[in-house]
């Protein structure tokens, strides 16, 4: 050791140097054992975590599918009471023959049925007279006219919002 004395002071933080010079030996079959079993133990942590995160992930595929099967039940339990009057106005159509209560009577049930539509958020698409609007209006017909350019003349099926989103644009003529 001689030929190179920098070695020698290189060796002297190593456990076989530190042997050598009169430390507590470090018996590395100890500390790999130590090792061993704080690897163990991680590995047992990450197989438990990795099982509460499957457990987790089924639950909440299982909370959703549930969710969406009765997401309706809500408005279909606000529509059973114009269920229940149309299932009156016809039983009272057959019975009594008088046309003009039992318009009166189905006019009241739509009411009622639009009621509970926009109690859910559903609203109508303002159309003629507008002027015509891609995003929410679907052009049917087009036809020369003294209104001006693009304005809506005629509304051949109504169109809704449900919120804010355009669930069905309005089937329009337009002028042009």
């Amino acid at each position: 050791t001689a030929i190179n004395p920098k070695a020698d002071e290189e060796q002297a933080g190593t456990p076989a140097a530190d042997d050598k010079a009169g430390g507590e030996p470090i018996d590395l079959a100890v500390q790999l054992e130590e090792y061993k079993l704080k690897a163990e133990d991680y590995y047992n942590q990450l197989q438990r975590l990795k099982a509460e995160f499957d457990n987790f992930r089924k639950r909440t595929i299982k909370e959703k599918e549930e969710y969406s099967k009765y997401a309706s039940e809500k408005l279909i339990l606000s529509l059973l009471p114009v269920l229940d009057n149309l299932d009156r106005a016809v039983a009272s159509a057959s019975i009594n023959k008088d046309f003009e209560s039992l318009s009166q009577g189905v006019n009241m049930i739509l009411r009622q049925f639009l009621k509970v539509l926009e109690e859910e958020g559903l609203r109508s698409i303002e159309s003629v007279g507008k002027e015509f609007d891609p995003n929410v209006h679907e052009a049917f017909l087009r036809e020369a006219s003294d209104k001006g350019e693009n304005i809506i003349l005629e509304e051949f099926q109504k169109g809704y919002y449900l919120k804010d989103k355009v669930i069905r644009p309005s089937r329009v003529k337009v002028s042009g």
